[in-house]
């Protein structure tokens, strides 16, 4: 298989760079602010984006939230109503436990199942007659074709573009999750797992979701990883989902990852609006893409990210931020080269 070259980029940062920590000797992501907040009993305790807090006190129970029991119950909610749901089968959350169990939603009583491979947490789940149409960006990464080269050349050609490979992408990501270390990471768009995989094998996270909407991706994903037992028996799910309606309750998120993703949503707002929703206080997104034609690219550069925006749609750096914090994150950061950008912000 060919692989894409590792690169170490030198990037250019925006007027935000003072936010961000020192990564290969530019500044990425040292000025989030890891929130506080007041216990019961009045004294101040720091806090990560996780369910785990080391100095606060444990919460009485009659102070707990309805979410905050959900959680500990069960991670994945209705897409309908976004009722946790409820579950049976064998405890565990790796892909066998996972895959031999049935789903319930407790309040609207819809069920959900695995298709041997990922859990279908998608509105229509178990529909037999209906069918609706998607968008042709959509609907290219549901094909078997696609799906089966996006590792087997696809992807390695986004350097051409200024992406910098993804075992440098992975790095530059992890330095961004830091305050998400031990929590709970959604990998959306995911397409063939290629940083749910990353993700998995650091033993960073509590839990992985690779998550598409794409059927043929989450397959492709699976077979990458049938034969890695490092993955295979580590907290990781495949699901399949709409990063517009996410099948997690609010606040119940550390960490969302969007890997080379908005340029392909139908309705990024939607998508980031739902992001926001699902993360906890000071929960973090990283995401990557394609920036609308950046005047330093050379010009056939130029003219294929102009012939592409046909299918996609791509944006300025200053359109990206401008959505992300209007959606109500914080702490808006970026770094950007020729045409890539990755950016982060976290949820107040």
């Amino acid at each position: 298989m060919a692989t894409a070259a590792a690169v170490s980029p030198s990037f250019s940062l925006n007027h935000h760079s003072s936010l961000v920590p020192k990564y290969h000797g530019v500044s990425l992501n040292s000025g989030i602010r890891v929130p506080t907040r007041v216990s019961s009993r009045g004294f101040n305790s720091r806090i990560r984006a996780s369910s785990a807090v080391a100095v606060e006190p444990v919460i009485a129970k009659e102070l707990r939230t309805p979410a905050q029991d959900a959680t500990e119950a069960e991670l994945f909610s209705c897409p309908i109503c976004y009722e946790p749901l409820m579950r049976k089968g064998p405890p565990g959350f790796n892909l066998p436990a996972i895959y031999r169990s049935g789903f319930k939603c407790r309040k609207c009583n819809k069920s959900y199942s695995s298709k041997n491979i990922y859990l279908d947490l998608t509105i229509t789940s178990g529909t037999k007659e209906y069918s609706e149409s998607k968008p042709a960006r959509t609907e290219l990464f549901r094909s078997p074709v696609v799906s089966f080269l996006y590792e087997r050349g696809w992807r390695q050609n986004f350097n051409l573009s200024g992406f910098p490979g993804p075992d440098e992408e992975f790095k530059m990501a992890q330095e961004y999750f830091k305050v998400a270390e031990g929590g709970v990471l959604v990998d959306v768009s995911c397409g063939s797992g290629l940083f749910s995989r990353k993700f998995a094998k650091s033993g960073t996270y509590s839990r992985v979701i690779a998550l598409d909407f794409s059927e043929n991706m989450l397959r492709q994903c699976y077979d990458f990883i049938k034969n890695d037992e490092s993955i295979l028996s580590s907290n990781l799910a495949l699901v399949r989902a709409d990063v517009s309606r996410l099948p997690f309750f609010s606040g119940s998120i550390d960490a969302v990852h969007a890997g080379a993703a908005l340029h392909c949503w139908p309705s990024p707002s939607n998508a980031i609006a739902e992001i926001n929703r699902i993360l906890r206080s000071g929960g973090v997104f990283v995401g990557t893409t394609f920036l609308r034609v950046n005047p330093s690219a050379p010009t056939i550069f130029r003219a294929l990210e102009q012939s592409a925006g046909r299918t996609y749609s791509y944006f300025t750096r200053e359109e990206i931020e401008d959505l992300v914090t209007t959606c109500g994150l914080i702490n808006y950061t970026s770094k950007v080269q020729n045409s890539f950008i990755m950016f982060s912000a976290q949820k107040p």
